[in-house]
């Protein structure tokens, strides 16, 4: 295999694919890219064995073949290369080394046979669709929050993605819990996703799949099965297993009944509740709402470090309330709000509190209250 590649080109590449790979791991094979060159192309292809992503390149290739090497050395040297950079790779099979040089830079890596190389199995895909990257972002960036990182509840630690009717009709859902609190985004059901299984997107996952959205006008074309999730680009190709577990029935904790209703302007609310948080315990963060006519108050008493206060006007005409929450929660649900205006609907001091942007019903977060 011999070809020559742009450096940035080959940067942007590797970044997906050594991102991939797991720094710890008892299979050699497995910290290594795949390099395969063919035709005015080259590929490179990374595995955890749970995830695989597959990042194709222009390249000019002078010789066709592939080899493995160390993702993270790979990209470690293309990175301290001069922006515009001309890199040439070449594969000595039989010495199993592949030489990298640019300018007056040469570097010599070992290789692993190809063949080692393990492939995820294809899958035979039950729902096909296309989906603007702008609203795959929306959905798994407003979701991924509320993910769980408790491995015994190891169901909840995904989004869950599925079809669901909402109020203006069919939509694409994300749901994500770890009990405390709950985020529920909905979009419009693409065309061709109608019947798709709801399948729980693992966290790892999630957060490879974001290097994917960042261009608005791209379409990403998912592909679903029971066991896989693929989302791929004309560039990108990024394949997952999905948990193998039943998401709880969301619907049950998320409340309809909340009568009380607040209105806050979202950043001087999310900025309050971290000034305030400061003196709080590390190991509580409880931050206590106390709530009047048009009057919010955020209070924390720490008997060991201190006590703070804050005021804000609000929109607020029902009866009197004090209810407590952990700070990061709070934060949490307020940084999600991209509208000027937060909307919470309280029951009782008790009792879970929805949370909304505005008068926009497809995205409604849940948190549980805290004892203060």
């Amino acid at each position: 295999m011999k070809l020559s590649i742009e450096r940035g080109t080959l940067l942007k590449a590797l970044a997906q694919a050594q991102s991939v790979v797991e720094r710890r791991n008892t299979i050699p094979i497995l910290a290594n890219v795949l390099i395969e060159a063919d035709g005015a192309q080259v590929s490179f292809r990374a595995t955890d064995l749970d995830i695989e992503v597959v990042d194709r390149a222009p390249a000019m290739v002078e010789r066709a073949g592939a080899t493995t090497v160390s993702a993270v050395m790979l990209h470690e040297i293309i990175r301290k290369l001069p922006d515009g950079a001309l890199v040439n790779l070449s594969e000595d099979g039989a010495a199993g080394r592949l030489t990298i040089t640019a300018g007056r830079s040469t570097f010599s890596l070992a290789t692993l046979p190809r063949e080692d190389f393990p492939v995820m199995a294809s899958s035979e895909y039950t729902t096909n669709f296309s989906a603007p990257a702008g609203v795959l972002r929306r959905l798994f960036d407003k979701a991924k929050f509320a993910i769980s990182t408790e491995e015994t509840r190891y169901y909840l630690n995904g989004v869950y993605m599925h079809t669901a009717t909402g109020e203006e009709g069919a939509v694409l859902r994300c749901v994500a819990t770890d009990g405390h609190r709950l985020a529920r985004i909905d979009a419009p059901l693409p065309a061709g996703a109608q019947g798709m299984a709801g399948v729980i997107v693992p966290r790892k996952t999630v957060g490879e799949l974001r290097k994917l959205l960042d261009d608005d006008d791209a379409a990403i074309a998912v592909s679903v099965s029971e066991t896989k999730v693929r989302f791929a680009t004309p560039a990108i190709t990024l394949t997952s297993k999905v948990i193998d577990g039943t998401f709880p029935d969301y619907t049950r904790v998320i409340p309809t009944g909340n009568t009380r209703r607040l209105e806050v302007d979202a950043t001087e609310f999310a900025k309050a509740v971290d000034r305030v948080a400061t003196v709080s315990s590390e190991r509580s963060r409880a931050v206590k709402l106390s709530l009047d006519e048009d009057r919010l108050v955020l209070s924390v008493n720490a008997p060991d470090s201190g006590a703070a206060e804050e005021e804000l006007a609000v929109a607020y005409a029902d009866e009197r309330l004090e209810i407590g929450f952990n700070a990061k929660y709070l934060l949490e649900i307020a940084s999600q709000v991209d509208r000027e205006n937060a909307v919470f609907l309280f029951n009782s001091s008790g009792d879970p509190t929805l949370m909304r942007e505005g008068n926009d019903t497809s995205a409604v977060y849940v948190v549980m209250p805290m004892r203060v």
